[in-house]
């Protein structure tokens, strides 16, 4: 049998509007989860006198999440359509958890934001809805959860439908393209199988919504680049560095350039899930080893690339970003904590060219002096020290950053163009 497509799903949406439930119900439903493990899941849930999240523990999976019943880290797990299958990324709704939820979102090919049928949109339900714009991600679906606590009433529905549809148009999505489904993640309606309870929806469940998604094409025609996470030194078997493929492909024998450093090296043998491979894809998670580089000569952030297109090491480049929470305001000379790929340094936003619009992308104020929470903006960022860096539209997977201070994350953005370091 053919292997189906496979797509990277995120859950986003307010603090406690069900996304784990929903994550949960769909993972049971869809026969992914077992009933020994449900049941499993269930008596811990009724042991802490939270019956109701029963589903969420299936993704809260971290003991201090359980007890206080948030989602800290991004959990991972997956289940089948018919014509798909997906890995869910399950992304915090919480505050101070945004910073994974970038995490998870930059590695989504397609999101679901869950907004719950009672409260309707939130803060946090209009940051991620920007966030996943911001991030690229283009496939959406809008699940309005418990239903079972409003009656199912149509009414409700529909105005929760306008109100998020309205958010989307304003954050730049194309309304006509997302699709609505009614649910209750914790009863079971619509998630996996169709609901007797509302009579009035005659659209499809979450599962055969999700199933129409489409994934990614393999970005294997493009150059390599491969962002190092860690390098270990091995005994017996020299440099081995560890990373995942993001574009391109990488075979053993193929000469390679690891840069900011600019050291090259041959790939001797590369490795899975301890087996050898041929060859390396994108999503792919390898080591490999190569002969001609040292443990000290590379490191997590670097990025490796094939000798006739290297990485590109940025002097400056030009973004996109949007503030997503600052205290105060972000003035030009301001240098946070930028997170690019795997790298992690400060860079120095050194011109504010414009200030746009958010709902329509048009430049509001041109040279403005600072940026505050909710702006978005054109910069030009100047990292402190050599980094790779490519444009969004090339490399999305090495052209979109968080930037992070004072503990949170305070802006995201993307990748515009770069000017490369002349040596």
């Amino acid at each position: 049998m053919a292997e189906k497509p496979h797509i990277n799903l995120v859950f986003i949406g307010h603090v406690d509007h069900g996304k784990s439930t929903t994550i949960g119900r769909l993972l049971y439903d869809s026969g992914s989860l077992s009933e020994q493990e449900y049941r499993k899941i269930k008596a811990d849930a009724d042991a802490l006198g939270k019956g109701t999240f029963a589903f969420a523990f299936v993704m809260d999976q971290l003991k201090e999440e359980r007890e206080r019943g948030v989602t800290i880290d991004v959990a991972y797990k997956k289940f089948e359509g018919k014509n798909n299958y997906f890995t869910v990324i399950d992304a915090p709704g919480h505050r101070d958890f945004v910073k994974n939820m970038i995490t998870g979102t930059s590695q989504a090919d397609a999101c679901v934001l869950v907004v719950a049928a009672k409260e309707g949109v939130q803060p946090q339900t209009k940051e991620h809805a920007f966030l996943a714009q911001v991030m690229g991600l283009k496939q959406i679906i809008i699940a309005i959860n418990k239903m079972d606590e409003i009656n199912y009433d149509e009414g409700r529905f529909k105005q929760v439908k306008d109100e998020v549809g309205k958010l989307l148009s304003s954050v730049g999505y194309k309304i006509d393209t997302v699709k609505f489904v009614p649910i209750s993640g914790w009863v079971g309606d619509n998630v996996a199988k169709k609901s007797d309870k509302m009579k009035w929806y005659t659209g499809k469940t979450l599962l055969e919504t999700l199933d129409e998604f489409k994934a990614p094409s393999l970005p294997t025609d493009k150059p390599l680049r491969l962002p190092l996470q860690d390098v270990y030194n091995i005994k017996g078997v020299g440099t081995v560095p560890v990373g995942r493929v993001e574009t391109g492909i990488l075979r053993p024998g193929d000469k390679i350039i690891v840069n900011p450093p600019g050291v090259v090296g041959e790939v001797k043998t590369i490795e899975m899930h301890h087996e050898q491979l041929k060859e390396a894809k994108p999503g792919d998670n390898i080591g490999f080893n190569v002969r001609g580089l040292t443990k000290d000569q590379i490191a997590r952030g670097d990025v490796a690339g094939h000798e006739k297109d290297p990485p590109t090491v940025a002097k400056e480049f030009t973004a996109q970003i949007v503030v997503l929470n600052h205290p105060t305001a972000i003035p030009i000379g301001y240098t946070p904590v930028f997170h690019l790929h795997t790298a992690q340094l400060s860079c120095t936003i050194t011109e504010i060219q414009k200030k746009l619009d958010v709902k329509t992308g048009e430049t509001k104020e041109e040279n403005p002096k600072f940026l505050k929470t909710g702006d978005a903006a054109i910069v030009k960022i100047v990292p402190t020290k050599p980094v790779v860096v490519e444009e969004y539209k090339k490399f999305p997977q090495l052209g979109r950053f968080a930037i992070r201070d004072m503990g949170q994350t305070v802006a995201a953005g993307i990748v515009l163009s770069v000017t490369p370091r002349t040596k």
